[in-house]
Protein backbone atom coordinates (compact mmCIF):
# COMPACT_ATOMS: atom_id res chain seq x y z
CA UNK A 1 0.00 0.00 0.00
CA UNK A 2 2.64 2.46 0.95
CA UNK A 3 6.71 2.02 -0.13
CA UNK A 4 8.29 0.18 2.58
CA UNK A 5 5.42 -1.68 4.19
CA UNK A 6 6.50 -5.65 4.16
CA UNK A 7 3.43 -7.75 4.78
CA UNK A 8 3.74 -11.80 4.99
CA UNK A 9 1.29 -13.76 2.86
CA UNK A 10 -1.93 -13.74 5.44
CA UNK A 11 -1.75 -10.20 6.06
CA UNK A 12 -1.23 -9.03 2.52
CA UNK A 13 -4.31 -11.55 1.36
CA UNK A 14 -6.06 -9.62 4.44
CA UNK A 15 -5.41 -6.35 3.10
CA UNK A 16 -5.71 -6.65 -0.26
CA UNK A 17 -9.43 -8.10 0.37
CA UNK A 18 -10.09 -5.66 3.51
CA UNK A 19 -8.23 -2.66 3.23
CA UNK A 20 -8.91 -0.95 -0.03
CA UNK A 21 -9.28 2.79 0.10
CA UNK A 22 -9.81 5.08 -3.27
CA UNK A 23 -6.90 7.17 -3.26
CA UNK A 24 -6.39 10.64 -4.88
CA UNK A 25 -3.19 12.13 -5.40
CA UNK A 26 -2.79 14.47 -2.59
CA UNK A 27 -3.21 11.70 -0.33
CA UNK A 28 -1.19 8.99 1.66
CA UNK A 29 -1.92 5.50 3.18
CA UNK A 30 -0.52 2.43 4.58
CA UNK A 31 -1.67 -0.37 6.32
CA UNK A 32 -0.46 -1.61 10.04
CA UNK A 33 -0.09 -5.06 11.26
CA UNK A 34 -0.13 -6.24 15.05
CA UNK A 35 -0.04 -9.38 16.63
CA UNK A 36 -1.58 -10.05 20.08
CA UNK A 37 -1.26 -12.87 22.16
CA UNK A 38 -4.87 -12.81 23.27
CA UNK A 39 -7.82 -14.72 21.13
CA UNK A 40 -10.13 -13.02 18.12
CA UNK A 41 -13.36 -12.43 20.44
CA UNK A 42 -11.46 -10.61 23.64
CA UNK A 43 -9.73 -7.99 21.41
CA UNK A 44 -12.32 -7.76 18.72
CA UNK A 45 -14.58 -6.54 21.87
CA UNK A 46 -12.38 -3.53 22.45
CA UNK A 47 -12.01 -2.35 19.10
CA UNK A 48 -15.79 -2.82 18.20
CA UNK A 49 -16.57 -0.26 21.09
CA UNK A 50 -17.20 2.91 18.53
CA UNK A 51 -18.70 4.33 21.74
CA UNK A 52 -15.36 3.71 24.23
CA UNK A 53 -12.26 4.20 22.34
CA UNK A 54 -10.17 5.45 25.53
CA UNK A 55 -10.52 1.32 26.67
CA UNK A 56 -7.39 1.20 24.87
CA UNK A 57 -6.34 3.98 22.80
CA UNK A 58 -3.91 6.22 24.94
CA UNK A 59 -4.64 10.28 23.46
CA UNK A 60 -8.29 9.54 23.91
CA UNK A 61 -9.48 11.04 27.22
CA UNK A 62 -13.27 11.50 26.72
CA UNK A 63 -16.15 10.02 23.69
CA UNK A 64 -19.34 11.34 23.80
CA UNK A 65 -21.88 9.55 21.67
CA UNK A 66 -24.51 10.89 18.97
CA UNK A 67 -26.75 8.47 17.99
CA UNK A 68 -27.35 4.83 18.45
CA UNK A 69 -24.09 2.86 17.68
CA UNK A 70 -25.34 2.20 14.31
CA UNK A 71 -23.83 2.45 10.94
CA UNK A 72 -23.66 7.01 10.63
CA UNK A 73 -23.42 7.37 14.50
CA UNK A 74 -21.13 10.23 15.69
CA UNK A 75 -18.63 10.39 18.25
CA UNK A 76 -16.88 13.96 19.36
CA UNK A 77 -13.67 12.41 21.01
CA UNK A 78 -11.54 14.64 23.29
CA UNK A 79 -8.22 14.03 22.61
CA UNK A 80 -5.13 14.18 25.62
CA UNK A 81 -2.51 17.04 25.68
CA UNK A 82 0.30 16.76 23.72
CA UNK A 83 -1.45 15.98 20.30
CA UNK A 84 -1.86 18.84 17.92
CA UNK A 85 -5.59 19.00 18.64
CA UNK A 86 -8.43 18.69 20.93
CA UNK A 87 -11.35 17.11 19.43
CA UNK A 88 -11.81 15.19 16.43
CA UNK A 89 -15.34 14.27 15.64
CA UNK A 90 -15.82 10.94 14.09
CA UNK A 91 -18.22 8.84 12.55
CA UNK A 92 -19.03 5.07 12.23
CA UNK A 93 -19.20 3.89 8.83
CA UNK A 94 -19.00 0.12 8.99
CA UNK A 95 -19.15 -2.78 11.66
CA UNK A 96 -19.25 -6.27 11.21
CA UNK A 97 -19.52 -8.49 13.89
CA UNK A 98 -19.15 -11.72 11.80
CA UNK A 99 -16.30 -10.54 9.60
CA UNK A 100 -14.32 -7.95 12.15
CA UNK A 101 -14.42 -5.81 10.46
CA UNK A 102 -14.99 -1.80 11.75
CA UNK A 103 -14.63 1.54 9.72
CA UNK A 104 -14.20 5.16 10.83
CA UNK A 105 -14.10 8.46 9.02
CA UNK A 106 -13.09 11.75 10.62
CA UNK A 107 -15.73 14.41 9.61
CA UNK A 108 -14.72 17.77 11.88
CA UNK A 109 -11.98 18.15 14.90
CA UNK A 110 -9.53 20.67 15.26
CA UNK A 111 -6.86 18.96 13.65
CA UNK A 112 -5.50 18.35 10.05
CA UNK A 113 -6.36 15.23 9.47
CA UNK A 114 -8.68 15.54 6.48
CA UNK A 115 -10.44 13.17 4.24
CA UNK A 116 -9.31 10.76 7.21
CA UNK A 117 -10.88 7.15 6.59
CA UNK A 118 -9.42 3.99 8.61
CA UNK A 119 -10.37 0.57 8.37
CA UNK A 120 -9.81 -2.20 11.45
CA UNK A 121 -9.93 -5.83 10.97
CA UNK A 122 -9.28 -8.33 13.20
CA UNK A 123 -8.07 -12.09 12.60
CA UNK A 124 -7.56 -15.05 14.45
CA UNK A 125 -4.26 -17.10 14.13
CA UNK A 126 -1.92 -18.47 16.61
CA UNK A 127 0.69 -17.66 18.45
CA UNK A 128 3.09 -19.73 20.32
CA UNK A 129 0.53 -22.44 20.41
CA UNK A 130 -2.19 -20.26 21.92
CA UNK A 131 -5.01 -18.33 20.33
CA UNK A 132 -4.11 -14.68 19.21
CA UNK A 133 -4.93 -11.82 16.97
CA UNK A 134 -4.22 -10.59 13.75
CA UNK A 135 -4.85 -6.66 14.09
CA UNK A 136 -4.70 -4.97 10.88
CA UNK A 137 -5.34 -1.52 10.98
CA UNK A 138 -5.19 1.07 7.48
CA UNK A 139 -5.85 4.17 6.78
CA UNK A 140 -5.71 6.96 3.97
CA UNK A 141 -5.81 10.52 4.47
CA UNK A 142 -5.29 14.17 2.76
CA UNK A 143 -1.53 15.73 2.75
CA UNK A 144 -1.72 19.04 4.65
CA UNK A 145 -0.48 21.86 2.90
CA UNK A 146 2.71 22.54 3.97
CA UNK A 147 4.31 18.52 4.68
CA UNK A 148 5.25 15.76 2.30
CA UNK A 149 3.37 12.46 1.89
CA UNK A 150 5.93 10.24 3.89
CA UNK A 151 5.63 13.12 6.61
CA UNK A 152 2.07 13.01 6.92
CA UNK A 153 2.29 9.02 6.85
CA UNK A 154 4.73 8.70 9.46
CA UNK A 155 2.73 10.90 11.71
CA UNK A 156 -0.68 8.97 11.15
CA UNK A 157 1.38 5.64 11.09
CA UNK A 158 3.07 6.84 14.80
CA UNK A 159 -0.22 7.66 16.18
CA UNK A 160 -2.00 4.00 15.15
CA UNK A 161 1.30 2.20 16.09
CA UNK A 162 0.92 3.71 20.25
CA UNK A 163 -3.05 2.74 19.73
CA UNK A 164 -1.71 -0.86 18.32
CA UNK A 165 0.55 -1.62 21.18
CA UNK A 166 -1.99 -0.23 23.69
CA UNK A 167 -4.66 -2.35 22.44
CA UNK A 168 -2.49 -5.60 22.51
CA UNK A 169 -1.04 -4.42 26.23
CA UNK A 170 -5.00 -3.98 27.16
CA UNK A 171 -5.64 -7.18 25.54
CA UNK A 172 -2.88 -9.24 26.73
CA UNK A 173 -3.65 -8.29 30.47
CA UNK A 174 -6.90 -9.46 30.08
CA UNK A 175 -6.27 -12.73 28.22
CA UNK A 176 -3.51 -13.31 31.44
CA UNK A 177 -6.54 -13.08 33.78
CA UNK A 178 -8.90 -15.61 31.89
CA UNK A 179 -5.79 -17.99 31.44
CA UNK A 180 -6.47 -19.01 28.33
CA UNK A 181 -5.32 -22.51 27.04
CA UNK A 182 -2.96 -23.84 24.88
CA UNK A 183 -4.84 -25.24 21.56
CA UNK A 184 -1.92 -28.05 21.00
CA UNK A 185 -2.67 -29.79 24.27
CA UNK A 186 -1.37 -33.54 23.98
Amino acid sequence: MNGGDAYGLMEAQYIWRHHRHEIRDDQCTSALVKHIKAPVNLVWSLVRRFDKPQKYKPFVSRCIMKGDLGIGSVREVNVKSGLPATTSTERLELLDDEEHILGIKIVGGDHRLKNYSSIITVHPEVIEGRLGTMVIESFVVDVPEGNTEDETCYFVKALIQCNLKSLADVSERMAVLDQTEPINRY
